[in-house]
């Protein structure tokens, strides 16, 4: 079992940053990618970055030059930095893990508001 807590979510203006921190706990830590997905309201769940466990990552469109995604194996942590903010961006942000029993796991999500 795998545990996902994520942290850093706030209401920020438009133009400025945030940085997302999503710790993983639990009996299984073996990754094969763990990533960052977003839900707005009214909309379905999308992808926003993701990272191998080889360090290859890979971003949404619609982040691509403004958010950078990195992990910390030591720490079993995932982070999600957000510059450049858009109201667009305002969405709950959920953290998710595969492991390498290709089992997924879910964090309980954190709020980002981005206001204009």
């Amino acid at each position: 079992q795998v545990q996902l807590v994520e942290s850093g979510g706030g209401l920020v203006q438009a133009g400025g940053s945030l940085r997302l921190s999503c710790a993983a706990s639990g009996s299984s830590l073996s990754f094969n990618a763990m990533g960052w997905y977003r839900q707005a309201p009214g909309k379905q769940r999308e992808l926003v970055a993701i990272i191998s466990s080889g360090g290859i990552t890979n971003y949404a469109d619609s982040v691509k030059g403004r958010f950078t995604i990195a992990g910390d194996n030591a720490k079993n942590t995932v982070y999600l930095q957000m510059n450049s903010l858009k109201p667009e961006d305002t969405a709950v942000y959920y953290c998710n893990a595969v492991t390498i029993e290709r089992l997924g796991y879910w964090g309980q999500g954190t709020q980002v508001t981005v206001s204009s």
